[in-house]
């Protein structure tokens, strides 16, 4: 019997032993936990929500400049850093050892730009023959009319069109011939004969003057069409030269001037020079670049924003940026253009925004990457947590809080965020809490929604 009490006896020192000790673990595991929590505090304050993106700085413009042509480098006239102007020419080539068709492009220029301006020249003289032709025409038609208004008309035709009066003036003077007509070897003393020859001249005098004034009519017109037709002529000349002559002689010159162009290179832009690979006495064939050309005058950085941000960037947005080369330095950039359509990266529909650069300096050059922050919103005053701290439990935001030395879990619902910083819109977090932004994955309740 009293070995049996004493087993129980152990027994029971056993087991209060051993909760001493699980306990005593337990509250030195709780401490471990305690100490290893990073904590801060729930505060109000300022938050600027932005957009992060990264992107490659790039030149407003940029060209590499080849040779369309073979032949041997006479003069290179720049140097890497050069800054140049467009169609400054930058290097040429021998004139010994071009193809032919480039040597006799010279030729070819000079008979085109000639027949291009013969063409000018050609129509001014056209067009001052034909005002020539324009005021002859013009008193002309001044001399007709003089002439028509100062004409005698008998008052027998002054009733008659000209062309009515000629007509009957002729029947008349038919008539007048043949009454006089027998009596025309009569002796001249015969009465009969001497009224009949007057009939006759007098029907001859106005038929004379029926035919001058119908002369006189029609040399009008005549002056009044030749003049229409000059002024026509004139109007036409006045024009200049056939559309499609200078058309097709212009085209001419452009292609014998293409065709010289090819013994040197040129600038298409201003810019700066920032590869020079040739040298006198090189040979060069087409297409191999010579030159790379850059207009430094503008930096831009082009990103992708995802589609469902897309909406909050708007052109002359301010921007922020900053270059992993250049430390501890932040640049200012406004949004220049915005892709009106996406493109689909593995699911992912993203639009190419370009930042233009407003401070760029020597540092900043064309191929850096830079952070790009696009500023959506500011918000003063308003209860915000650190992302890191954020996880998803049960499909809802929480953060853990510190309690009498335990984590709790606090439902919250976020607004906007920064890169580091969210707002909380409403929930159970207040002030003064103690936020942990390491809890232990029992806690986590399935990670970081972000």
């Amino acid at each position: 019997m009293k070995r049996a009490i004493w087993i129980i006896v152990i027994i029971v020192l056993l087991g209060v032993a051993g909760w001493f000790l699980f306990q005593r673990a337990q509250d030195n595991r709780a401490a471990q936990l305690l100490e290893s929590y990073q904590t801060v505090t729930a505060e109000h304050g300022s938050l600027v929500a932005s957009i992060g993106a990264t992107g490659q700085v790039h030149a407003n413009q940029t060209a590499l400049l080849n040779w369309q042509t073979t032949g041997k480098v006479e003069d290179v006239k720049v140097k890497v850093g050069d800054q140049v102007v467009a169609d400054q020419v930058l290097a040429e080539l021998a004139q010994t050892s071009l193809p032919q068709n480039v040597i006799l492009a010279k030729a070819e220029l000079i008979n085109a730009q000639q027949t291009l301006e013969d063409l000018y020249t050609n129509a001014e003289n056209a067009k001052s023959d034909a005002l020539s032709r324009v005021a002859q025409a013009a008193d002309q038609v001044r001399d007709a009319q003089y002439n028509l208004d100062n004409l005698s008309v008998p008052s027998n035709q002054k009733d008659m069109e000209p062309i009515e009066a000629y007509d009957v003036m002729r029947e008349r003077l038919a008539d007048a011939r043949r009454a006089f007509e027998p009596y025309k070897y009569a002796p001249e003393a015969d009465e009969a004969r001497e009224r009949l020859k007057e009939e006759l001249d007098r029907a001859q005098s106005d038929f004379d003057t029926a035919v001058r004034r119908l002369q006189a009519v029609l040399g009008l017109e005549v002056a009044e069409a030749n003049l229409e037709n000059a002024t026509k002529d004139y109007q036409t000349y006045q024009q200049g030269p056939d559309p499609e002559d200078i058309r097709a002689a212009e085209a001419r010159v452009a292609a014998a001037q293409a065709t010289l162009n090819l013994a040197h290179l040129a600038a298409p832009f201003n810019g700066t020079l920032t590869e020079v690979s040739l040298k006198p006495g090189d040979q060069v064939s087409p297409n191999v670049p010579s030159f790379r050309l850059d207009d430094l005058s503008r930096l831009l950085v082009d990103v992708r924003v995802p589609e469902v941000d897309i909406n909050q960037i708007t052109l002359g947005q301010e921007v922020e940026l900053t270059f992993d080369a250049i430390s501890d330095k932040r640049y200012q950039g406004i949004v220049s253009q915005v892709a009106e359509v996406g493109t689909s990266t593995q699911g992912v529909v993203e639009y190419i925004v370009t930042v233009e650069l407003q401070d760029p300096d020597q540092n900043v050059r064309p191929g850096m990457t830079a952070a790009v922050n696009f500023v959506v919103t500011q918000l003063d005053d308003v209860l915000q947590v650190p992302n890191r701290a954020v996880r998803l439990r049960e499909g809802n935001r929480v953060v853990y809080i510190l309690v009498d030395g335990k984590p709790v879990p606090v439902d919250i619902e976020l607004g906007a965020s920064s890169e580091t910083m969210s707002e909380v819109r409403s929930g159970d977090l207040k002030e003064g809490d103690l936020i942990i932004l390491n809890p232990p994955a029992e806690f986590e309740g399935g990670g970081p929604p972000f």
